[in-house]
């Protein structure tokens, strides 16, 4: 009999030829130490195996507001926004920080619900840049077998036509895949339960 972590890899296996992005298309910021990379429609197919993990690396106010995945396993938010952020012009936006908390959460969210070091582990965030950063602390802490959703759950921002400078390419929510305004309290992060 084979174990859900032994499944699930194999899962990943036959998924192979359709489901990963070649290198040269995945943006700089977007890539990792791992090089596993799926659009949201791939990833929807991947996570139809219950034993891969989906985290939702995104911050409280971006799950509060815009939605997730139904099928989210947690949310641990690889950057927050600190009680006192300041607006910044440059971005255009409020700074955010990486949440120092990150791994450690991560690794008590792991231990507790038995996650393997060879379990998939699918990351999604806005648009894929962090997940990518998400990634690479999870494939340093030992887990090789993490994936970007490289198109995040909004998508890439239109650069011409009428939706010039939404997100409206691409992603979780512009694929029409299975999301909610709903957040059920044993996939909120860890530490606000």
């Amino acid at each position: 009999m084979l174990s859900s972590s032994l499944r699930a890899i194999l899962a990943v296996m036959a998924l192979a030829p359709a489901a990963f992005a070649e290198v040269t298309d995945v943006p700089a910021n977007k890539q990792t130490k791992a090089g596993l990379y799926l659009s949201a429609p791939d990833a929807a197919r991947m996570l139809e195996d219950p034993g891969v993990l989906f985290l939702d690396v995104r911050s409280r106010p971006e799950l509060t507001f815009l939605g997730l995945p139904s099928r989210i396993d947690v949310n641990i938010p690889v950057m927050t926004m600190p009680q006192d952020a300041a607006y910044d012009p440059s971005l255009q936006s409020y700074r955010m920080i990486s949440n120092p908390d990150f791994e450690f959460s991560f690794l008590d969210y792991a231990e507790a619900a038995g996650i393997e070091d060879e379990t998939p582990i699918v990351i999604l965030c806005r648009s894929g840049t962090r997940s990518a950063k998400a990634a690479n602390m999870l494939y340093d802490l030992g887990y090789e077998n993490v994936y970007t959703i490289i198109d995040g759950f909004e998508g890439d921002v239109a650069q011409d036509g009428i939706e010039r400078g939404h997100r409206a390419l691409n992603g979780w929510k512009n694929a029409g895949l299975e999301w909610s305004y709903q957040l059920p309290p044993e996939k909120v992060y860890p530490g606000d339960r």
